[in-house]
């Protein structure tokens, strides 16, 4: 960690919520004038999009597991390369993922094509990580150790894979039963890699929601946020120093379910987050976190 160069991670799997703390960290990154670099975990996959289907039909013919969650298919060694020298130095290689044929166009590429690497720009503030593995820690790397600030966001497995169903056979196309099918095939990975990462965070954010998500497969539609609450848990308050009462006065209907955790109305969840995030960004910047 680097009080000259610090690192905000937000780590949680597709369809978890992420872009909501985007979102936030924007509106305080704009409020406060902060200059951040912001580095997607996408693009630190190992392989494009047409190798990455290459590479997955043959570990399926082989029975081993591959997916965007684990070690094989990612670049944790340049992941952790980019923490260590911008905690160090405020710079670093990163790339970009053309996720569609909007992004790909400016560079003369093909949608799910990696752009080359290039240095990060020079006088920014913050690092701020989204992806996958902003707390990865394995036998070879410990990405975490770089991250001042390490947030989590996480809604209960059920929902998560509502999302997923919901937005892979809306927006990509897919069946119900080829998404059905991902998901068991990225379960050794995901709980391998993904979920010890929520012990890690400083901060996590899990949404739970207030209906009846027990067959996450059949379900017809994904559990609005106002059909939610949101679980924010600070893992150490010594550290991160909530203001609980203020919280509690601030986000009406929220109330404290251990001492450490505070749960809100899920509407309230970008909210929750630019209150509780802001002071703490505030703080890396002026080095006294």
């Amino acid at each position: 960690m680097s009080k000259l160069h610090p690192i905000v991670a937000i780590t949680g799997s597709s369809g978890a919520g992420t872009s909501t703390v985007r979102i936030a960290m924007e509106h305080v990154f704009r409020r406060d004038g902060i200059n951040a670099v912001v580095v997607e975990g996408d693009s630190f996959h190992r392989y494009d999009r047409l190798e990455m289907q290459r590479q997955v039909e043959q570990a399926n013919r082989e029975g081993r597991p591959l997916s965007h969650f684990g070690a094989e298919g990612n670049l944790f060694d340049r992941l952790e390369a980019l923490f260590m020298e911008y905690s160090e130095r405020g710079a670093g290689l990163r790339r970009y993922y053309l996720h569609d044929r909007e992004e790909a166009k400016p560079y003369g590429l093909e949608p799910g094509a990696f752009t080359s690497w290039m240095q990060l720009p020079t006088g920014t503030h913050l690092l701020f990580y989204e992806g996958l593995h902003g707390g990865i820690v394995t036998e070879k790397v410990n990405v975490a150790r770089y991250v001042d600030l390490l947030i989590g966001v996480v809604p209960i497995v059920n929902l998560e894979w509502i999302q997923k169903v919901h937005r892979d056979t809306a927006e990509r196309g897919y069946s119900a039963e080829a998404v059905t099918e991902t998901i068991l095939r990225r379960m050794y990975d995901y709980t391998h890699y993904i979920v010890p990462q929520f012990s890690r965070t400083d901060i996590n954010f899990q949404r739970v929601p207030t209906v009846d998500t027990s067959n996450p497969f059949a379900a017809r539609d994904i559990p609005t946020l106002d059909e939610s609450f949101v679980v924010i848990r600070f893992r150490e308050p010594r550290k991160t120093q909530p203001d609980f009462p203020y919280l509690l006065r601030m986000i009406h209907d929220s109330f404290m379910s251990r001492r450490n955790t505070i749960v809100v109305p899920g509407g309230k969840m970008g909210f929750a987050m630019e209150i509780i995030l802001q002071p703490l960004i505030e703080q890396l910047i002026r080095r006294e976190y």
